[in-house]
C-alpha cells in the first residue's frame, strides 16, 4: 500500500519509512525543508512539500495514498501547549480528509505523563483530557475521530525511543550532564522509564497498518520501566562523571525544564499489543544502547 507519513524524517518517522519501504510498501512523506526532501528521495519515498501548520497539504497526502501514518510533531517544549494545539489540528485534518474511505490511520501519541492508578499502565487506559498540566491532545483527537465514525489507531510511544541518531530525551539527560559535570538522579532513582528500540517501534507502526483499520490502542513498549537511577550512571559512565542523587529542589536547578520528566514513575505494559500484533520486541535494551549505540561521540582533534 501507498502510506502517507507525517514526520518521515524525523527520528522514528525515517525508521518507520524504512521498515515501510524494506516491506513492499510506498511511502509519500511530508517535507518541510530541501534537506528532508532529499532524505526522502534518497531512501526510495516519495516527497510532498509542506507541514504540519498547512491544511491543504495534510488533506492532499491523506487523500491520494492508502493509508495514513501521523509521527510528526514540533519538539519545542519553550511552547509546548502550541506545539500540542498543532498537533490535535493535524490529526483533525487528516481524519476527516479520510472520513469514510475506511483507510488505516496511526496517530503517534506519548507515554510520558499519562496519569493512571495501579500498576503498569495498560492500553485501555485512556488519557487525561488536554489540560494546562497535560496539553498532549494526541489521544484525545484520535478518540474523537473515532466516535465520529473514522477509525483511528493510537499508538503510543515511551518517553525513550531509543538507538543510533536518538536526539531525545537520553541526549538531553547527557548534555546536561556535560555542563552540569555530574549526572543525577532524584531521591532513591527507582521511579521507572518504559523504552523501546527505534526498530522495535517501527515494526509496530508497520503491522499495525498491515492488519488495518481499527480505533485499537497499542503500546511499542520494549521494557516495562528501566530505573532513571540506572540511567542517570549509564550516563555517568559514558562521560566518566560522578553520578550524584538530588533532591526535588536541587533537581530543578541541574535539570530545568526535564525535571518533572526525571521523575517519571511509569512502567507501561504491552502484552496485548504483542498478542494482538504478534510484536515482539527484538532491539537491544536502553542501558545496552547507552553504552554501545554512539550516544557519547569523541570530540574531534
Amino acid at each position: 500500500m501507498q502510506v502517507f507519513v507525517t514526520g518521515a524524517t524525523g527520528f522514528v518517522g525515517s525508521a518507520v519509512t524504512a521498515e515501510l519501504l524494506a516491506h513492499g510498501h510506498q511511502v509519500m512523506g511530508l517535507a518541510r525543508s530541501n534537506k528532508s526532501a532529499d532524505e526522502l528521495v534518497r531512501s526510495g519515498a516519495q516527497v510532498l512539500r509542506g507541514d504540519l501548520e498547512a491544511p491543504e497539504t495534510l488533506r492532499e497526502g491523506a487523500q491520494s495514498c492508502d493509508a495514513v501514518l501521523h509521527a510528526g510533531f514540533i519538539h519545542d517544549f519553550a511552547d509546548y501547549a502550541r506545539c500540542c494545539a498543532i498537533d490535535s489540528a493535524a490529526i483533525e485534518t487528516l481524519g476527516a480528509a479520510i472520513e469514510g474511505t475506511g483507510k488505516p490511520f496511526i496517530v503517534t501519541a506519548g507515554l510520558a505523563g499519562l496519569a493512571v492508578t495501579g500498576n503498569a499502565v495498560t492500553e485501555d487506559d485512556v488519557a487525561p483530557p488536554p489540560s494546562e498540566i497535560y496539553p498532549r491532545a494526541s489521544d484525545s483527537a484520535a478518540r474523537a475521530l473515532t466516535a465520529r465514525g473514522i477509525p483511528t489507531m493510537i499508538l503510543r510511544l515511551p518517553p525513550s525511543v531509543h538507538g543510533k541518531g536518538d536526539h531525545g530525551f537520553v541526549p538531553m539527560l547527557i548534555q546536561r550532564a556535560r555542563e552540569k559535570g555530574r549526572s543525577a538522579y532524584v531521591g532513591a532513582g527507582d521511579n521507572a522509564w518504559p523504552a523501546v528500540h527505534v526498530t522495535d517501534a517501527a515494526r509496530a507502526y508497520r503491522v499495525a497498518l498491515e492488519r488495518g483499520p481499527s480505533a485499537d490502542t497499542f503500546h511499542a513498549v520494549g521494557e516495562q520501566g528501566v530505573p532513571f537511577r540506572a540511567i542517570a550512571q549509564a550516563i555517568a559512565v559514558g562521560l566518566n562523571l560522578t553520578c550524584v542523587s538530588l533532591s526535588p529542589e536541587e533537581a530543578r536547578e541541574h535539570f530545568g525544564w526535564m525535571a518533572r520528566f526525571t521523575t517519571l514513575d511509569q512502567p507501561t505494559a504491552s502484552e496485548r499489543t504483542r498478542h494482538v500484533l504478534g510484536w515482539h520486541p527484538t532491539g537491544p535494551g536502553l542501558l545496552t544502547d547507552i553504552a554501545e549505540a554512539g550516544y557519547f561521540p569523541v570530540a574531534a582533534g
